[in-house]
């Protein structure tokens, strides 16, 4: 089973800002290598997450998200300007349990199996030097979910940056929106306990992913 309950819904003016950046070649196949190894790796963690649970599929999570995700780069762009006036003490708990959270969010959202198939669809180039891959999937009984994912290179390997649900629904820039007016109101310190929060509800089981 996926639960997609709290993934945020579309916003046209992510897409629309796309349209004025330059664009990236996609005629290297790598980020579609990438992107069907995350797949089958979760589709292993699905076939035996009950048996995992919660702790389970987040250490076999942890190393194949770090791995495919540029978690630095997310985790800056996620507070937006706040990174630039946060002290290296502050960056560095931010990456911290920001690791933790997207970790723990896969780990409580990917909990069972129930003949489910990841489909990749092919890739196309996109802004500031990005390739977007196209996937979905497909449930035996529900409507398919489309999941694109946009790379990027870092130090020579492609490294996914950002999520997007039903093709619009880009999952950093509705956590930069989340996550800054949560420091604004609260500060850094406030962000923190708000994601330490939702990592303990993840694991009881008791979350609604975001």
């Amino acid at each position: 089973m996926i639960h997609t309950t709290g993934w945020p819904r579309a916003s046209a003016l992510i897409l629309a800002v796309a349209l004025l950046a330059p664009v990236a070649r996609a005629d290297d196949p790598a980020p579609t290598r990438l992107i069907d190894r995350l797949h089958a790796d979760l589709l292993g963690v699905m076939q035996e997450a009950e048996a995992l649970g919660f702790k389970g599929r987040y250490e076999r999570l942890a190393p194949l998200l770090n791995e495919c995700f540029d978690l630095p780069f997310m985790a800056e762009k996620s507070v937006g300007r706040y990174w630039r006036t946060a002290s290296e003490e502050d960056r560095a708990r931010l990456l911290e349990t920001f690791r933790r959270f997207i970790v723990s969010n896969y780990a409580g959202r990917f909990t069972g199996y129930s003949g489910q198939r990841f489909e990749t669809l092919g890739d196309e180039p996109a802004l500031r030097d990005t390739v977007l891959v196209r996937s979905r999937i497909v449930d035996p009984v529900e409507e398919p979910i489309d999941l694109d994912y946009r790379l990027r290179r870092v130090n020579g390997s492609w490294k996914i940056i950002d999520v997007y649900l039903n093709g619009t629904v880009s999952e950093l820039a509705l956590r930069r929106s989340e996550y800054s007016t949560l420091i604004q109101r609260e500060g850094i310190g406030g962000l923190l306990a708000a994601l330490d929060a939702k990592i303990a509800d993840l694991a009881s089981g008791s979350a609604d992913e975001s």
